[in-house]
């Protein structure tokens, strides 16, 4: 069977991977942002990037086109995630992700005016402020305090797993504002400037040694009222209402594609190492069967939008199949290489790096919803099955 996108969508495709040909530096000249003391340089990077595609509209693929988006239809926006994530290209902004979309549906106009503008302009860097020590699948359960003080809140509590915390210049807060209200009801959003005094960004390295990740801790934090975004106590329902974004996870597709590439360019430079494990070619052709269900879940997720519906559990399923896909791939990179994939960064003889994305992609399951979690939904909301 062979699939087909509409001529503009395949039109709008090679427009994208021209673009990236164009404007992305090479892989090699590109800064890591987990190597240490790199921050300043790796965010001057993806905003120099970011600014290109902003002005071009892309940044904000999904939003309005009054707001300064692109107003893409679900394929065209398919179509940019897939050749982004292949690319390997920096265009995740959370203030787009998240931030813009809750100001547009419950912001004021002076939030709105304000912030926006500087969201599609790439002026700030933004954080998610949401997981808690104690508070992960259960996010509602999140123990971080706001208390009304005369026109500020005063802030106490810590967030965890705050990823490139230490680069944000604001961040999107959930904090509980009535304590004894039900969970999922005493929740408020707020915008932090992160250079408020009592915030404090301490760094959390992974088992990658990346520094990736943060905790923040709130100390007597006073955010002004007018930082307030929604109605107060109706943050969870904020956070879970947004505009209609196409997430079909063809980000684990293109991720995936891109690495079975590096794989076959390596074992054709060096056949000798399917010598040393014959096998290797079986295990490829196997990831690569995967990648292609990875991406018809994901484009079924894209058309499924398309026609005005609502991919429940199909959502669900096609983010665990790509994160775990993202996972063997990784172990596969390992066993290409052998005991020397062991070695970071490629050294000691080692023909490609297989230890950092092999150690890189155990939390990709985590992240993003875990996948009990998300087979608790495929199970209960997309089979009828009952709970336990």
């Amino acid at each position: 069977m062979r699939f087909k996108m509409e001529s503009d969508v395949e039109a709008f495709r090679e427009e994208i991977r021209a673009f990236i040909a164009k404007e992305l530096p090479a892989a090699s000249e590109r800064p890591d942002p987990g190597k240490p003391g790199a921050s300043e340089e790796y965010k001057a990077y993806v905003q120099g990037f970011q600014r290109k595609l902003a002005a071009k509209k892309w940044l904000a693929m999904a939003w309005p086109k009054e707001y300064g988006g692109y107003g893409a239809s679900h394929m065209h926006q398919m179509v940019y995630n897939e050749e982004m994530a292949y690319a390997d290209a920096p265009s995740l902004n959370m203030g787009v992700a998240w931030v813009g979309p809750s100001l547009m549906l419950y912001g004021t106009e002076e939030q709105k005016n304000h912030v926006i503008p500087r969201i599609t302009s790439v002026e700030d860097w933004w954080c998610t402020l949401y997981s808690e020590p104690g508070s992960g699948s259960d996010l509602a359960s999140l123990q971080t305090r706001a208390v009304r003080d005369g026109d500020d809140f005063v802030i106490n509590g810590q967030k965890i797993w705050t990823s490139t915390g230490h680069m944000a210049d604001w961040g999107w807060l959930a904090a509980r504002t009535d304590p004894d209200a039900p969970k999922h009801k005493g929740i408020t959003m707020f915008l932090l400037d992160m250079k408020t005094p009592g915030v404090s960004v301490r760094p959390l390295v992974n088992m990658a040694d990346r520094h990736e990740f943060n905790e923040v801790y709130f100390e007597d934090v006073r955010v002004p009222a007018t930082n307030l975004v929604g109605e107060l106590n109706r943050g969870w329902y904020h956070m879970a209402v947004a505009l209609d974004f196409e997430r079909s996870s063809i980000q684990f597709s293109g991720a995936g594609r891109r690495e079975l590439e590096k794989m076959r360019n390596v074992l054709k430079a060096n056949p000798e190492l399917a010598g040393a494990r014959p096998s290797i070619r079986h295990e490829m052709a196997d990831r690569e069967i995967e990648l292609t269900v990875a991406t018809l879940l994901a484009y079924q997720i894209a058309a499924m939008q398309q026609r005005g519906l609502v991919p429940n559990r199909e959502a669900s399923i096609s983010k665990n199949y790509g994160a775990e896909l993202g996972q063997r791939v990784a172990v596969t990179r390992m066993h290409l290489v052998g005991l020397a994939g062991q070695l970071r960064g490629g050294s000691g003889g080692s023909v490609i790096d297989a230890a950092t994305p092999y150690l890189a992609t155990v939390s990709s399951t985590i992240g993003g919803g875990t996948s009990e979690i998300n087979r608790n939904i495929i199970a209960t909301r997309g089979l009828g099955l009952p709970r336990g």
